[in-house]
């Protein structure tokens, strides 16, 4: 014997696959507008693509700036060694500085042949004389404090020059932020505009099936069993939109990252590997791409379906 339950999941089983076929007939039927939905949802997302994927390699290069973003305090040549705990002492007490390392001006000369390669040579006559600074490598909590606890590390005794690279640290800062919430509202304007464009592809769904529509209700239909294959219509013009976009910018970034990779090895700019990041691209594009057409789809029910 059947049991209730059995027939009731059976029910809903051919209810599930009853809405998904009238969700395709409905895209073959209005073929012109289901293209034009399709083709502008997927040149939204390969907008939105190439701007999410500039965006995300900036944070990363912001992040890898920050991490390299350091404060360094030459320490007066004539300042004894107490002098010089006394001014680390000082230092340390800033609320805003992480962390203080010593660098002896024997390692800074070092540090100084070696980042000239072979041209180094020419700075060894400098062993016997060493013209450089004792130096404090100060780094902040937050980066953005840089400029604030340099001014105040300037005025203390014994500090006789602090560097923490004035004026491009500040422009760096501010054209990252800049660029960052440029292109946040680029792409919610891309994004309204494709959900724009599917609301008005089921608008006019609604308005050809509307004598279906008032049948149904009529012989009892609920008002979402009406509405499910209008939110899987949009589900699906929202999907098969982002196929393409998936495939262009995963392609794009293959050739930037072979093109930049080789060319940024060895320095502290590095943008995101291929692997994993072009799948997490691709699975968000889906998702956008499934959310933008059910919501495109509910902004249209809401106001267009009377049932």
């Amino acid at each position: 014997f059947v049991t209730s339950r059995e027939v009731i999941t059976d029910m809903k089983a051919r209810t599930v696959k009853r809405h998904a076929r009238e969700s395709f007939k409905s895209l073959w039927r209005n073929g012109w507008m289901t293209f034009a939905s399709i083709s502008s949802v997927a040149i939204t997302l390969i907008l939105v693509g190439v701007f999410f994927v500039i965006m995300m390699n900036l944070n990363e290069v912001a992040s890898t700036i920050e991490e390299n973003v350091e404060i360094r305090v030459h320490i007066d040549q004539t300042a004894s060694k107490e002098d010089q705990a006394a001014l680390e002492d000082k230092i340390k007490g800033i609320s805003d500085v992480a962390s203080v390392k010593f660098s002896t001006k024997q390692q800074e000369l070092d540090n100084l042949i070696d980042s000239f390669g072979d041209d180094g040579d020419a700075y060894e006559l400098f062993q016997q004389d060493n013209p450089l600074s004792d130096v404090f490598v100060v780094k902040t909590k937050d980066p953005n404090d840089t400029k604030k606890v340099a001014q105040q590390i300037e005025k203390f005794e014994n500090a006789a020059n602090v560097k923490y690279g004035q004026g491009t640290v500040d422009r760096l800062f501010n054209v990252i932020n800049i660029s960052r919430n440029v292109g946040i509202v680029l792409i919610a304007g891309l994004l309204f505009t494709a959900m724009f464009l599917i609301s008005n592809t089921i608008k006019i769904t609604i308005v050809a099936r509307r004598k279906e529509i008032e049948i149904m209700r009529l012989v009892g239909a609920t008002n979402w069993f009406i509405r499910w294959p209008f939110f899987l219509e949009g589900m699906w013009l929202g999907v098969i939109g982002s196929i393409i976009p998936i495939g262009i910018v995963s392609v794009i970034y293959y050739y930037a990252y072979e093109y930049l990779n080789p060319r940024l090895a060895g320095n502290y700019i590095q943008i995101l590997d291929y692997t994993p990041f072009v799948y997490q691209v691709g699975a968000l594009l889906l998702l956008m791409g499934a959310v933008i057409g059910i919501w495109g789809s509910v902004m249209s029910i809401r106001k267009f379906l009377k049932v």
